[in-house]
């Protein structure tokens, strides 16, 4: 059985060193892991791929779903995972709860792994 990650707050973007500065702290890694690994699902990197096109509006979870072929539910439990590592920020309007992606989070994640990275 695999080793569970402790459980820290991942809702506000990265603050560390880069990767390429030289060894990390251990917890520092860990930040950096923790928010890694709630993108490592494919499905998961398609959904923020749809919202990075989806405007500064988002888009809700019933489009989300119809775009990927998945259910509401679904697609709500890997926005969840999102939302707790802090790489999209949701918000409900009437009956819908739309999503976008947490771009300073998403930035800084990039900024640790590379610097140099979008310059």
């Amino acid at each position: 059985m695999p080793k569970a990650l402790p459980v820290l707050d991942t809702s506000e973007p990265i603050c560390c060193a880069p990767v390429a500065a030289g060894p990390m702290s251990d917890a520092d890694a860990l930040e950096v892991a923790l928010r890694l690994k709630a993108l490592a699902d494919p499905v998961r990197v398609k959904i923020m791929s749809l919202l990075f096109g989806a405007g500064s509006d988002g888009q809700n979870s019933g489009e989300l779903a119809a775009a990927l072929g998945l259910t509401e539910s679904t697609v709500s439990h890997h926005m969840a995972q999102l939302r707790k590592a802090g790489m999209v920020e949701s918000d409900r309007r009437g009956m819908n709860v739309y999503h976008r992606p947490h771009r300073d989070a998403v930035g800084a994640l990039c900024a640790v792994l590379d610097p140099n990275c979008c310059r």
